[in-house]
């Protein structure tokens, strides 16, 4: 029960860690892929002979996608986006959604069947080449994390902007942007149920023996990551529409910046050395920094409605703070793609098009105004502190699927065993 098994990244394994993957509008965790199981070997005299076909067929459909499919998974290219990635990913997802209600027939009732079989999973962010455990859980677990993946590997390719035909810059469509929040929380409802309902029901020791992209604190950052990434895209409609108010976005950009600290808290003291978990990390930093940018904002522009010479003051502060995080963000940006493996910004589209414009304009233009105004020791050099709201956003609340109903004529087999 609980025997582990973890072989170093200097084996020579079949770990697939491409070098380069292309342009990232959405940060993918590098892929967890199954390797073959034998359940007849582990099985064969505790279940009939069907369900154990039945098992290893799901299985192996799911082992041999996400093996062929891999690099087209991982290396997104526009062009390949829906003639051939789309529907991949979409694949394998259903795949994953028919295996899920059979696997858990092995942890039914507390059955002491999650623990004769050894699922093996090939890991591209730990420094271990795979690992293998004696865990049902594991295997759910490894499960939802791969569905997670898929679903923010299929929000990136909403998100990667494409030439329109009438000649214009490259954009994102409102129909895609729609449809990738609806897929973050989804991910963010797969993650969080990962998180409440699956962990738990590992042992300690085998809590402390899983690779370091299925620990609790990236799960939870990949979750927070989501629902940031959902809030961002909110905020860029926000910004195209005409009715949304400088309150709405400011509140959407204040609480994004919420999600993004959360998930930088959650994953910086993780042991994330190697390429990938690096790259992680640097992509959350950069988009909490980038959040900040639009906070400060919004947040000066409604300072600056008020009419008195503090207000003013504080609009200018909180805007040259919008002004140095957006400066900062560029060069933590430029520290993402540089990590390995090597990727690169798509086309400017979005909140940060428009913010990239607008906010040195705006700042330069409010503080030559004040300093007219007010002499420059009355301004403020201090951002003001930006304020405090409940977040909104929540992950769609998912739920492990009922146990299939193959299993229902497996008790006497289960009980006896």
């Amino acid at each position: 029960m609980g025997c582990f098994l973890s072989t170093p990244q200097d084996t020579g394994g079949n770990r697939r860690r491409p070098g380069n993957i292309g342009e990232v509008s959405v940060f993918v965790p590098g892929l967890r892929i199954p390797k073959p199981v034998d359940f007849s070997l582990a099985l064969g005299d505790q279940l009939s002979k069907t369900l154990v076909e039945r098992l290893s067929a799901l299985r192996t459909r799911i082992v041999v996608m996400a093996g062929q499919e891999a690099p087209t998974i991982t290396r997104t290219r526009r062009k390949t986006a829906t003639q051939h990635g789309g529907s991949t990913l979409a694949d394998l997802l259903q795949a994953l959604e028919d295996y899920l209600p059979v696997i858990l027939g092995l942890v039914k009732d507390g059955s002491t069947l999650q623990h004769k079989v050894q699922f093996i999973w090939v890991n591209q962010e730990d420094d271990a080449e795979e690992t293998a455990i004696f865990s049902a859980w594991y295997e759910i677990l490894s499960v939802l994390h791969l569905m997670a993946t898929l679903s923010l590997s299929q929000a990136n390719l909403l998100l990667l902007p494409r030439t329109s035909l009438d000649g214009y810059s490259p954009k994102v469509s409102e129909e895609s942007r729609r449809s990738s929040v609806d897929i973050f929380l989804k991910a963010a409802g797969y993650l969080d149920c990962a998180v409440r309902n699956v962990l738990p029901q590992l042992p300690a020791e085998q809590r402390r023996n899983l690779p370091v992209d299925l620990a609790e604190g990236v799960l939870r950052a990949l979750c927070l990551q989501a629902l940031g990434q959902a809030v961002d895209i909110q905020l860029g409609l926000a910004i195209d529409s005409t009715k949304a108010t400088l309150a709405v976005k400011r509140r959407l950009a204040c609480e994004m910046v919420k999600y993004w600290q959360q998930a930088q808290d959650n994953i910086m003291n993780l042991p994330l050395s190697n390429g990938w978990g690096e790259k992680h990390r640097f992509f959350v930093k950069w988009k909490y920094i980038e959040a900040k940018a639009s906070a400060y904002y919004y947040h000066g522009l409604i300072l600056d409605e008020g009419n008195t010479e503090k207000s003013h003051g504080m609009a200018v502060a909180a805007l040259q703070a919008a002004d140095e995080y957006l400066k900062e963000s560029k060069k933590a940006c430029e520290a993402f793609n540089a990590a390995i493996p090597l990727s690169r910004n798509p086309p400017l589209w979005g909140t940060m098009k428009y913010l990239a414009e607008k906010i040195p304009k705006d700042t330069s233009s409010k503080v030559r105004i004040n300093r007219d105004l007010y002499s420059y020791e009355k301004i403020m050099e201090t951002a003001p502190t930006l304020p405090d709201f409940a977040l909104a956003l929540k992950p769609d609340e998912y739920q492990l699927p009922h146990v299939d109903a193959s299993w229902d004529d497996e008790t006497y087999r289960q009980g006896t065993a």
